[in-house]
């Protein structure tokens, strides 16, 4: 059996001038071939200081964290050689880069084809989770128990996949709801779903979704009508 080992780590960064190199240089040396940072409508350093930690850098000038991982997507369908897996990760330093060959060894052994990693399964740093964000979770979790009859804990950013499966998935979310359609699309496929815990800490700087009410307000709402849509 071929043993995927060409893997490439999609980050989106909207003003994560603070972590995004730290996140880059974190990354397990040997195991990425390619680390790609999509900067998505940013006015400060981000795009610079992903260069030189030596990512590929693109540009998505209108926000939107589906839209950057969609604009992610499309360079890889470019790509002379397609990954066999592909990660992808925070920029703000919130997930722990260097456990990135946890999360990719499902797939490597053939019994996965989309790892989340949770972090209701491992460490959290206190106040690394907002108390709506952990209800959040909870509620979105168990909905798609209900619906999609798959067990979830956790929505979290920190994730592998398959090439093959995450073009099949036939993506289209372009705002909150990204996470969400990926496993509830993986589900209804029947794709092999797996959770590995992970740490999880206090991110560097401020988030633009939890940290405002707005934010919080329009990311739950579609979160909860992508989780209907697909059914």
């Amino acid at each position: 059996m071929h043993t995927p080992r060409k893997i490439d780590v999609l980050i989106p960064a909207f003003n994560e001038e603070n972590g995004v190199g730290e996140v880059i240089r974190e990354l397990p040396p040997g195991r990425v071939r390619e680390v790609i940072v999509i900067n998505n409508a940013s006015t400060d350093d981000t795009e610079r200081i992903a260069r030189q930690a030596g990512a590929t850098v693109l540009r998505e000038p209108v926000p939107g964290y589906g839209r950057a991982c969609l604009k992610g997507i499309d360079y890889l369908r470019q790509s002379a050689t397609p990954p066999d897996i592909v990660v992808f990760l925070d920029a703000d330093h919130s997930d722990y880069p260097e456990e990135l060959p946890r999360l990719v060894q499902p797939i490597i052994e053939g019994t996965a084809d989309l790892v989340i990693g949770s972090r209701a399964l491992g460490q959290k740093e206190n106040g690394s989770m907002t108390p709506q964000q952990i209800f959040g979770n909870w509620l979105a979790t168990r909905l798609m128990r209900l619906l999609y009859g798959v067990r979830f804990t956790d929505l979290g950013p920190f994730r592998a996949i398959r090439y093959e499966v995450l073009l099949a998935l036939d993506m289209q979310d372009k705002t909150y709801g990204w996470t969400v359609e990926m496993q509830v699309k993986a589900a209804k496929q029947g794709r092999r779903c797996v959770e590995v815990p992970v740490r999880y800490r206090k991110r560097i700087g401020f988030s633009k979704i939890s940290g405002t009410v707005k934010g919080t307000v329009l990311a739950g709402y579609k979160i909860m009508t992508t989780l209907f849509k697909y059914r």
